[in-house]
């Protein structure tokens, strides 16, 4: 990659946790409009490198920039405001609120109309809120969701718990979503179904980090990815290439892929 088209770039970003080294010296770009796959053994320190990009922690060294923006420094919730959203690996979901507020929460980055008036509903801020919720029903129709909008979140099944926080962080827009192991727990058809919903994110423009188990996803989908163990660089390039590189294949794929 040239780097020209580049939405998000990490200059060998590191982070130490007590002397520990968690993750060192890991360089990548992804362009916009990309789905872009990160893969390693338990432990690789994937999910460190989300914390780091999202802002949840801050690397002990390296840099990082969306657009340009240097993000190192900037707490997690001005990267919300930025365009960056992202999914956990366990379910963080408002579970007494129903999936359509759920869904609505994610459009606090968005408000103009000041808090005190939403509060006395206010004729604009009627306005605003019904935007809002025409828009949340929007996206529980794009993730399948859209019958059980007034169900509370801890009655759906896990699948569509996984699916409605995707729907939530979709609902702060972001140019950048990151997604922790989206579909740990999904039966084949729902992993189809998050599949699909990933390609058309594309076609909306939204540049995708998918951290994942499941490599027929992430061999179907994915337009680059990068593999990393022991919180070191291992390989990065196509689908293709990762399948048939024999250092990923003895840390990682097994000789399923050879």
């Amino acid at each position: 990659m040239n780097g020209l088209d580049a939405l998000l770039k990490a200059e060998d970003l590191s982070k130490q946790f007590g002397g520990v080294q968690a993750l060192k010296a890991i360089s990548f770009e992804i362009p916009n409009s990309s789905i872009f796959a990160l893969i390693g053994p338990n432990g690789a320190g994937k999910s460190t490198l989300l914390h780091l990009l999202s802002g949840t922690f801050q690397p002990s060294s390296g840099r990082v920039q969306l657009k340009g923006q240097e993000l190192v420094g900037l707490e997690a919730h001005k990267r919300v405001k930025l365009g960056i959203a992202r999914t956990f690996q366990s379910i963080r979901l408002f579970q007494q609120l129903t999936v359509l507020e759920n869904v609505m929460t994610g459009f606090h980055t968005h408000y103009k109309v000041p808090i005190w008036e939403h509060l006395i509903s206010t004729q604009k801020s009627k306005k605003e809120s019904q935007k809002f919720k025409e828009n949340a029903f929007e996206l529980l129709e794009f993730m399948g969701l859209l019958g059980q909008a007034n169900k509370e979140a801890h009655s759906l099944s896990y699948g569509q718990q996984r699916m409605l926080e995707v729907a939530r962080a979709m609902a702060t827009s972001p140019q950048l979503l990151m997604l922790d192991e989206p579909a740990a727990g999904l039966n084949s058809i729902e992993v189809e179904f998050f599949l699909q919903r990933l390609k058309e994110m594309k076609k909306k423009n939204i540049t995708t980090i998918v951290v994942e188990h499941n490599m027929d996803l992430v061999m179907n989908v994915a337009d680059h990815i990068l593999v990393i163990d022991h919180g070191e660089y291992l390989f990065d390039g196509t689908p293709s290439a990762v399948q048939s590189n024999p250092q990923v294949v003895k840390a990682y794929l097994g000789e399923e892929f050879i």
